[in-house]
């Protein structure tokens, strides 16, 4: 169950503080009553229910493109429709999945699984064992919290293991050393748990005992953020590493020997690592001076693993960023590497291949203008195919099979579509912010466009945890917002990912206002452009973007017609006390700290709303199971601003996790309140 934490900070004078035990029956009916009257005030309209059926005719398509990973010689899926709400994982072969509509072997009918069990599992992935993968562990959540069960599954009997490896819910990292042992970091009782929620103590758990008698790994701090362990099973480079994540950006690996004993990967503890075969690669998050030269902060460097830890420091730059270019990802195949870099948030790819000095590099080619592609490898012990993804903002997405070196990739999915995208234009621009850094927006509008301020403009921001927006198709946004007229901008501001580590870095903690200046310069451009005016911009956004809503809220209400703030982060005093709060201290700062609580109460919309102020309307949505954000920000900002009378709606689903919505059918509606809220006010 989903609870208050223990050892709350002081909060006097908290007339809403009630509302923090998450699963009491007082508390749960205020929600349920809250619920009703968005629901009447919202949801009851013909017009609402054809836009909420129109959103789940997207979700449940059976012509979306199935993605697929490659587990031993199948392919597997997880898929959700009308027929399966909940979801079937299920495999088939290359040459099927070719077809347009292949033949599919069901691994795990979740909603039989759940109706049997008489549970509301949520799908959290599997994770086979290599080379034979004959046995997974499956991991699944009851009402999609991040906690979940995990047990053990023999693939080819599709059943689950009798007498298999169990843990019963918790927020576990697990992870195969072998068949007979796993690696374990979960919720071992009392003082195994960091701050932050997540496992501090990781074990070797062998087959046939008992979960208590497994050994002691490794042990981290409890104001560490976690710890995990795994084997890289990859045959021939067999090896065993430890990672103490010590905050969200900070970490430490360790190789584990034979013999268990743990020797460092010496690099910065933030600096990210990634061993594949042979190679070391090392991501810098700042300057690096080592072996005498200096890296530059979010490049990507190669050495010899071996030689590196022998104490050689020969690195090869693969990506160095420069102004404009950031890298957004790579994967390997069997001999090459793909890199994914943005260019003024826009994707290009290129294919290295490891040599004895310099890596060759060759193109695999790049976006269409203002679009997005994406390449990952297929199996990387045994081949160079790839998997290539090119969609856009107003481009289905469209799936591509090939063999690097071996000429074009070949188209072998289409997405559909589901508004006609000839009606729009989509178009990049540049705001200038507050200390005058220019901020990139994406926006998608119709073609016969008029500049005379008063088009319906919906304007989305994240600007946390160096994530990118980039551009995406979602019928969704055609349906609910471009077919009925409106406008819709992306604004890539600091805080984000889309410039790398430095854009990331320029609005954490004490600067975490520019994130914001940036959104408001962003809706200021759309002004200065006669795009939209104040009475007709509604902003939304999610989890850090929800934070991102309730500054708009409290520092710039004079620039929305109104707000939707999704699975937010509101109450920035208590943060690090509520669910997953306190490992985001790096992100935000901690507020327990006097001198740092100066600064985050700048951006503390929970502290700083207050009353007699011109703020727009606005609608908080949230998940009683969310259990890394948690419901309580919502249920108390929401309380505050209706109590100081605002014009403040509130909608708590009771399942769904931090994603707010357990199967398509829940997304679908919380989606159709959000986008008719929004339209409700500024159309």
């Amino acid at each position: 169950m989903t609870h208050a934490n223990d050892n709350l900070a002081p909060a006097a004078s908290d007339p809403n503080l009630w509302l923090e035990n998450i699963d009491g029956a007082r508390q749960l009916d205020w929600v349920k009553t809250q619920n009703a009257k968005t629901v009447a005030a919202y949801a009851q309209s013909a017009e609402f229910k054809q836009l909420d059926a129109r959103l789940l005719e997207v979700l449940d398509s059976t012509d979306r493109i199935p993605m697929v990973a490659k587990i031993g010689d199948l392919y597997y899926n997880f898929w959700r429709d009308q027929d399966h709400p909940k979801g079937l994982w299920r495999r088939t072969t290359l040459a099927e999945y070719r077809k347009d509509k292949p033949a599919w072997e069901t691994v795990i009918d979740l909603d039989a699984l759940a109706k049997a069990e008489n549970e509301n599992w949520v799908w959290h992935g599997a994770q086979c064992l290599k080379p034979d993968y004959q046995r997974c562990l499956v991991m699944l959540s009851r009402g999609g919290a991040d906690a979940d069960v995990v047990r053990e599954f023999d693939l080819s009997a599709k059943q689950f293991v009798k007498g298999g490896f169990e843990l019963p819910e918790a927020k576990s990292n697990v992870g195969w050393k072998d068949k007979d042992h796993l690696y374990v970091a979960t919720d071992f009782g009392p003082g195994s748990m960091t701050t932050s929620s997540y496992p501090r103590i990781v074990k070797e758990w062998r087959r046939g005992t008992p979960l208590a008698s497994a050994v002691t790994v490794y042990e981290v701090k409890a104001n560490d953020m976690s710890v995990s362990a795994f084997r890289d099973n990859t045959p021939g480079f067999e090896r065993d590493f430890v990672t103490r994540q010590i905050a969200f950006y900070d970490s430490e690996s360790f190789f584990r020997g034979k013999d268990g004993k743990l020797t460092r990967i010496d690099v910065p503890t933030d600096a990210q690592t990634d061993v594949h075969r042979e190679w070391l690669l090392i991501e810098p998050r700042s300057d690096w001076t080592v072996g005498g030269k200096t890296y530059k902060s979010g490049s990507l460097l190669a050495t010899r693993f071996d030689d590196y830890m022998a104490g050689k420091r020969e690195l090869n730059v693969l990506f160095a960023p420069t102004a404009t270019t950031a890298l957004d990802g790579y994967s390997w195949t069997r001999h090459q590497l793909i890199l994914n870099v943005m260019d003024n948030v826009v994707n290009k790819l290129e294919v290295l291949t490891p040599g004895p000095g310099e890596w060759k590099r060759q193109s695999l080619g790049g976006a269409p203008a203002l679009s997005q592609i994406a390449a990952v490898g297929v199996d990387d012990d045994t081949s160079d195919d790839y998997f290539l993804t090119v969609s856009g903002f107003l481009q289905p997405t469209t799936l591509y099979y090939g063999t690097l070196g071996q000429g074009e990739a070949q188209a072998i999915k289409h997405s559909p579509s589901f508004f006609d995208a000839s009606k729009y234009v989509v178009s990049q621009h540049f705001a200038t912010s507050k200390d005058g850094t220019r901020v990139p927006y994406f926006e998608i509008a119709p073609k016969d466009l008029q500049t005379n301020g008063v088009n319906p403009t919906l304007q989305y921001g994240y600007g946390g945890f160096e994530i990118a927006l980039q551009p995406a198709y979602s019928g969704s946004i055609g349906r609910a917002w471009l077919d009925k007229g409106g406008v819709y901008v992306i604004a890539n501001i600091r805080g984000g990912g889309e410039y790398g580590p430095r854009w990331h870095q320029a609005a954490m903690k004490a600067n975490r206002l520019r994130a914001y200046e940036d959104f408001a310069a962003v809706s200021e451009d759309l002004f200065a452009r006669k795009i939209t005016s104040p009475a007709h911009l509604g902003a939304m956004g999610g989890s850090n973007g929800g934070l991102l809503m309730g500054n708009m809220l409290t520092l710039y209400p004079q620039l929305y017609g109104a707000i939707v703030s999704q699975v937010a982060l509101l109450d920035m005093q208590r943060y690090t006390h509520l669910s997953a709060g306190a490992s985001w201290i790096a992100e935000y700062g901690d507020p327990d700290k006097p001198q740092e609580w100066a600064w985050i109460k700048t951006f503390s919309p929970y502290t700083n709303a207050k009353a007699g102020q011109n703020y727009p309307p606005v609608l908080f949505t949230t998940s009683t199971r969310d259990d890394r954000v948690g419901p309580v920000h919502a249920r108390k900002m929401y309380a505050k601003l209706e109590g100081l009378g605002y014009d403040a709606s509130f909608y708590e689903n009771i399942e769904g996790g931090h994603g707010a919505a357990a199967d398509n059918k829940q997304a679908a509606f919380m989606s159709a309140l959000g986008y008719t809220y929004l339209w409700d006010h500024v159309k």
